[in-house]
């Protein structure tokens, strides 16, 4: 690189503002790209050098192509998270006045020594209780610090798997988006995400979708000598080509927008201060006039500020109307929950009811039992020690509260789920949303493509036919007509996208390597078979010299190839769907390479002597021909052109095409897919097969994997066929007829990603069955993206997969391999049912420990079970155990149901049997020796007493070990007698029971006054253990028991999610800065375990979006593409932006700062503004014109719905 470039990074941001007619004027104006090329000092053919030390020159000038991420938050800032936990508050405040009590009690009693003796141990309840909160706080933020470490983890490894293909010192390379640097040149094609801007140096038919800035959904055509300016966030949706990098990272058009939200987000904190102001001064002062309104924005953040240091006007408020019309859409817009999530919800808000009344019922007799004897019938004055009793009172209600609400379920449901997806990055799924592995367990349906998915996609040409015969193996060159030959390999070499090679193995005696489409792949490696090498004809041929390309998509199913013709004119080459470009033929190269007419009815014997057999034989079907425009003398098969042509009709310039040759490529089946797809039919699940190709193929396909068996009542149809079927007279699709048609279609062929769609939402939306549908698909194009969105899962492929696809996705299959799906099924499975095994576990022991708590509260003065042991039984025992038996590896087991579904009740009846069960045996055994106890082992009744006693201790311990061994029991839940199954493949299980069982050991022989337990000498210890093995014995008693005679009333958590998914909301896409700091008073305060269930349930779902927001805070490439890609997800109605959701605001009440921030315009560039218009909760549209365009089905969506919920703030949002 030369000393100093002759272009600044300030030159270059400012052309790219530039669009359209005055960005192509502007490059004109500084001489082209050629000129811009050797001002950046790169060769726009061969590259910059690939030279370590010219790439760090070029990331120190013009940066480098990452977004600076927020720091993480530190271990300090994260206990602080923990320790704003309502109940938490509440304990400490308790334990802080019952210690201040008992020192004042103390020190005013010291005359009276036989008193102070007694109370001489009453700091110790109070301060173990305060120690244990500190654990807890501990713990929490040492769970939420080892989190985001692992998710920063698997971010980099999502973004180190994103290449992009750059042209380095005449090489092409395939490099992480990150280390792309200004003045790269960048390979463009279809389906790519673009990680950087840039200007076009050549273009083949390129089309983009820049709606995730402009908000316009109509693609932007772009060339060289149009609008050449290439945008960072945009997709490509049609094309290819080669630009120019001359924005990265913070000083792309996409990083700008960042720079400028960050700023805004900046000044959050100072907006809000001021309203507080401005409200205190209306309310002193009773103004009529209503509060004053925010300031303007200024962009006073340093990187802001050096990118736009131009004013912003504030905008218009929004008229009354449209106001009104928000406020009514609002509810609507709830966040749609997950299967599980929402039956977890429901089952939360029962319990915090239950557990509520309990503790407070208890509260209150232990306060009229005390104050009876007390004033009753002892007739004592008042005393200030009694405050301290009564506040020891409170600390056992609020305790009976914290055992009542199960708090380790969402660290369970947590822990499950990322468990799962660490062990299943390892079987080839990257789960990019969380909900999607656990959702995945309850698929019915799954929509497959076949090419690579459930083929090999290593495709090869094995037969062909031209010269009116059928060629079983590939012919010598030599043997072909001069003619043919030459216009054969022309044909393929040329008109094959030039990224599609195929290079020689890595080892000898592997197969050639193919990098790039793999059909065009097959048609190189044809023309490698017959003797030539087609770089030498793309060298004399480059990709500059083309004429027009009318590139590959779903509509045209062919690709065509305009070049110069060497004795002038153009020829035109074709390649696609053999059915379609045989419509468009008129000659074909017959016997001897003579020309011949290709008339209907030899079109027809072609079809059935040679397409037919080759597609029933699984062979994928593509014609190649050719069409010559010469200026003079032309042949029948030519076309005189003395003018250039009228490129822009296509329909007239490809027809009457020359037919060279028909070959046909053969997919093999992946050998493990057809016992893979036996598994899913074995587990209940249906797989369908939607592919491009045609019926034959589809069908000899279908048969060899498994997907239609003889004798199996299906449906094979195309696309068209489809259609007809579905739609009304009036062209309108209608679920009765689709209804009519999914239960039996197996296979789709023919089919464009329009039909992909219907049918993934005819089978979503359909109520034929009881359950209800969960559909998974899998997707590998660009046009894919809507179907991916509207399933409930949606697969991509990591290696033939686009950018677009895999952004719309929520797993992306690493190996392309549907066995991997089957995976999934399982992991999916594993989750589910590792929940509902803690749950039985959990509710059996907080079942016990309410009901002992709140009969000893009224039989006895206090409860048997102290505050510091049930938080020892609730947040240490609960938190192993959630750990234990959400670590319980998938057996194969799991694949022999049917799915669950949508409706299936939470809680089973067996495992409803098994809680109440359990909870009889264990209650029975408690009572016994709470009342008894002290007879059967001859020691003193330590029921109303102070002092630990080894009564209260044995009770604590049977308990405890009852609870141990019933955790083995737990870990079957479909009601196997052989709960050991297993129980040493998981070591995590069995280490946590040892753990806690040496734990407990030691709490009762050494934890004496700090856990109020006296030491237990063997005899005793060996009655404990017997009380706790007697829970696996009675546990057989229990299965025994017929579950089909329990009335149903008894399975928790019955009916359709969307029934509940509106009890608690789980918060909207509005922006709070002071979420972390308050507690809505609008929320369920008295539940105060469920508040703390919200608040970790939103790490479930920061643990869904952590993986999309860190990737758009940190790498350009991704900035909008996540989000509006899954923005209208799922079914039925509007999904939020963002996968975190804030529990504390009450969106009708509380408007998001946000709003306040971005109401004023941000000015960009003339003619370009950021402004708020509709939806407040929308925040910021990036667009031309204001406007008001109806829904349409573009996967994209506008820039106002993408980035807001990616503000800093949110990515870290992950406290317990």
């Amino acid at each position: 690189m030369t000393e100093k470039l002759k272009i600044s990074l300030k030159e270059l941001r400012e052309l790219m503002e530039l669009r359209g007619d005055e960005a192509h004027d502007k490059v004109a104006s500084l001489g082209g790209v050629q000129e811009i090329c050797k001002m950046l000092d790169v060769s726009p053919i061969d590259g910059i050098p690939d030279d370590p030390l010219n790439l760090s020159r070029r990331r120190q000038i013009f940066g480098a192509n990452v977004i600076p991420p927020k720091p993480p938050k530190t271990f300090l800032q994260l206990m602080w998270e923990a320790v704003q936990d309502v109940t938490l508050i509440i304990l400490q405040v308790a334990a802080i006045v019952s210690l201040v009590l008992w020192l004042v009690t103390h020190y005013a009693n010291v005359e009276d020594s036989e008193k102070v003796e007694d109370e001489s141990h009453g700091w110790i309840d109070s301060v173990a209780i305060l120690l244990s909160v500190s654990v807890v706080v501990l713990v929490t933020a040492f769970n939420d610090y080892t989190k985001e470490r692992q998710f920063r983890g698997l971010q980099s490894r999502i973004e180190g798997e994103h290449n992009f293909s750059v042209i380095r010192g005449g090489e092409v390379h395939q490099i992480p988006v990150t280390e792309i640097v200004t003045g790269d040149i960048c390979q463009v094609k279809y389906g790519d995400l673009l990680p950087a801007d840039g200007i076009l140096i050549q273009s083949n038919d390129l089309k983009i979708d820049e709606s995730s800035l402009t908000g316009e959904s109509d693609h932007v055509k772009k060339s060289e000598t149009g609008d050449p300016m290439i945008l960072s966030g945009t997709h490509v949706m049609e094309g290819s080509g080669k630009m120019l990098v001359t924005a990265v990272g913070i000083n792309s058009q996409s990083g700008i927008i960042f720079a400028l939200l960050g700023a805004a987000v900046e000044e959050a904190q100072e907006i809000k201060a001021e309203e507080k102001k401005a409200k205190k001064k209306e309310l002193t002062s009773k103004s009529a006039h209503g509060a004053s309104s925010p300031p303007p924005v200024s962009n006073s953040h340093t990187s802001a500020a050096s990118v736009r240091d131009r004013p912003i006007p504030p905008i218009p408020e929004e008229p009354e109307k449209e106001k009104e019309k928000d406020s009514e859409k609002e509810p609507s817009e709830k966040h749609e929950k997950s299967v599980l999530q929402a039956k977890l919800t429901k089952l939360a808000i029962q319990i915090g009811y239950g557990g509520t009344l309990i503790a407070v019922l208890t509260v209150v007799i232990m306060f009229i039992k005390f104050s009876i004897n007390k004033y009753g019938m002892e007739n004592q004055p008042w005393d200030f020690s009694h405050a301290q009793r009564f506040v020891s009172f409170i600390i056992t209600g609020i305790t009976v509260l914290v055992v009542a609400v199960p708090e380790g379920l969402p660290l369970a449901v947590t822990l499950s789920l990322a468990y799962s997806v660490k062990k299943m990055m390892k079987d080839n799924n990257l789960v990019r949303h969380l909900d999607a592995c656990e959702t995945m367990g309850n698929a019915t349906a799954i929509c497959s493509d076949k090419t690579g998915t459930l083929t090999t996609n290593r495709m090869t040409v094995v037969q062909s036919f031209m010269l009116g015969k059928m060629y079983m193996e590939h012919p010598s060159f030599k043997d072909l007509p001069s003619q043919l030959g030459e216009l054969l390999i022309h044909a393929i070499a040329v008109n094959c996208a030039y990224t599609s090679r195929v290079l020689p193995p890595e080892n000898p005696g592997e197969l050639p390597k193919q990098v790039g489409n793999k059909t065009e792949c097959a048609l190189l490696g044809f023309v490698r078979d017959i003797g030539k090498d087609v770089m030498e004809i793309r060298e004399k041929i480059p990709e500059e010299s083309f004429t027009r390309v009318y590139t590959f998509n779903s509509v045209r199913k062919s690709m065509s190839t305009i070049i110069p013709r060497p004795g002038g004119g153009y020829r035109l080459f074709t390649k696609g769907a053999s059915e379609i470009i045989m419509k468009k033929c008129s000659y074909m190269i017959g016997m001897n390479g003579e020309l011949q007419n290709f008339s209907k009815e030899m079109q027809d014997q072609l079809v059935t002597d040679v397409i037919e057999p080759m597609a029933s034989n699984g062979l994928r079907t593509i014609s190649i021909a050719y069409k010559d425009f010469v200026p003079e003398n032309p042949n029948e098969n030519e076309v005189l052109c003395e003018d250039e042509p009228n490129w822009d009709n296509e329909d007239g310039i490809v027809g009457n095409l020359t037919c060279l040759c028909l070959v046909g490529i053969e997919d093999p089946v992946r050998p493990e897919v057809p016992e893979a797809i036996k598994k899913c039919q074995r587990a209940g699940i249906t797989v369908r097969m939607v592919t491009g190709d045609n019926i034959n193929t589809a069908r000899s396909i279908a048969q060899k994997c498994g997907i239609v068996r003889p004798g199996d009542d299906f449906l094979i149809l195309e696309g068209k066929e489809f259609n007809q079927k579905i739609r009304d007279s009036n062209g309108d699709i209608q679920q009765a007829l689709i209804d009519k048609v999914w239960p039996k279609l197996r296979v789709l062929a023919r089919s464009s990603p329009t039909d992909k769609y219907t049918l993934v939402k005819g089978i979503i939306d359909s109520k034929i069955s009881e359950n209800r549908e969960v559909v998974a698909v899998t997707g590998d194009g660009t046009n894919d993206g809507p179907a991916l969105k509207k399933a409930d899962v949606g697969f991509a492929m990591g290696i033939a997969g686009t950018d677009v696809a895999k952004e719309a996705s929520d797993i992306i299959l690493t190996d392309d391999n549907f066995s991997s799906i089957v995976k999934a099924v399982l992991w999916g499975r594993n989750v589910y049912d590792s929940i509902a095994k803690f749950l039985q576990f959990q509710l059996t022991v907080n079942v016990v420990a309410v009901v002992v708590a709140f009969v000893g509260a009224c039989a006895v003065d206090s409860s048997p079970l102290k505050a510091v042991q049930m938080l020892w039984v609730n947040l240490i025992m609960d938190t192993l155990a959630s750990l234990a038996l959400a670590t319980e590896l998938p057996t194969a087991d799991l694949l022999l149901r049917k799915p669950y579904g949508r409706t299936k009740p939470l809680i089973s009846r067996t495992m409803c049997k098994n809680i109440i069960g359990q909870a009889i045996y264990q209650l029975v055994v408690i009572f016994t020796l709470l009342f008894a106890g002290h007879r059967m082992f001859d020691i003193d009744d330590g029921s109303n007493i102070q002092e630990p006693s080894a009564h209260l201790t044995i009770i604590f311990n049977s308990f405890v070990m009852m609870t141990l061994f019933n955790e083995i029991n737990a870990r079957k839940i479909h009601g196997q007698r052989n709960v050991f199954r297993g129980i040493f493949s998981n070591p995590i299980y069995y280490v946590i029971w040892i753990a806690t069982l040496i734990s407990q050991i030691v709490i009762v022989q050494i934890g004496g006054l700090a856990f109020s337990t006296s030491p237990l000498h063997l005899e005793q210890w060996l009655w404990c253990l017997v009380f706790g093995v007697g829970a696996l014995i009675w546990a057989q008693v229990i299965t025994t028991f017929p579950t089909r005679k329990i009335p149903k009333i008894f399975s928790w958590g019955r009916g359709h999610p969307e029934e509940y998914t509106t009890g608690v909301p789980l918060g909207e896409d509005g922006y709070d800065t002071d979420a972390e700091k308050r507690r809505s008073t609008g929320q369920i305060l008295w539940i105060r375990g469920l508040t703390r269930l919200q608040t970790q349930l939103r790490v479930i779902r920061a643990f869904k979006s952590t993986l999309e927001d860190m990737e758009e805070k940190r790498s350009v490439h991704s900035l909008h593409s996540l989000h509006s890609l899954r923005s209208s997800r799922s079914h039925p109605g509007p999904r939020p932006m963002s996968d975190i959701s804030y529990i504390d605001e009450d969106p009708t009440k509380t408007p998001s700062p946000l709003t306040e921030i971005l109401k004023p315009t941000v000015v960009v560039n003339p003619g370009v503004r950021l402004n708020n218009s509709g939806d407040e909760r929308k925040g910021v549209r990036w667009s031309n014109e204001p406007t008001n365009q109806p829904p349409t089905l573009s996967p994209h969506r506008h820039l106002n719905k993408i980035l807001l919920p990616e503000l800093p703030e949110l990515v870290h949002e992950t406290s317990i």
